[in-house]
């Protein structure tokens, strides 16, 4: 591990289909020294599905102050950390943008992953007219 600021990844999840799991989701999950979820009982299905054994610790918004400063320890000490919610992008109705806005103030660098969106979705198959 390297001393120095680490990387918080926002990492999409599927939406209700885990198939749609991205490839790079998945090696972003599977490098990571720490997995921040919404719901670890949620999300550790989608882990033991990928055979991912990253540790998992829960993020919502009932333990967000003081789990908080845990997470921003770790990426202080240039770990990496992903951040998933129960389903699409987090910060989108989902816990997360104390952590954010945290790590922005720290430098700290914020990457994102992206992968399923609802709207997008709902969107394309609406037959509005998107151009």
């Amino acid at each position: 591990m390297s001393i120095g600021k680490g990387v918080l990844y926002l990492v999409a999840t599927p939406i209700g289909n885990l198939d749609d799991f991205s490839l790079r989701a998945r090696s972003v999950l599977e490098g990571a020294d720490l997995v921040a979820a919404e719901d670890t009982r949620h999300s550790r299905a989608l882990l033991r599905r990928y055979g991912i054994a990253t540790p998992l610790v829960a993020l919502h918004e009932h333990n967000e102050a003081r789990v908080l400063e845990q997470i921003l320890g770790r990426l202080a000490q240039g770990e990496r950390v992903a951040l998933i919610s129960d389903a699409g992008t987090p910060l989108i109705s989902d816990p997360g943008f104390p952590l954010v806005r945290r790590c922005r103030e720290a430098g700290i660098t914020v990457s994102p992953v992206p992968g399923p969106c609802a709207a997008i979705a709902a969107l394309s198959a609406s037959g509005i007219a998107t151009d």
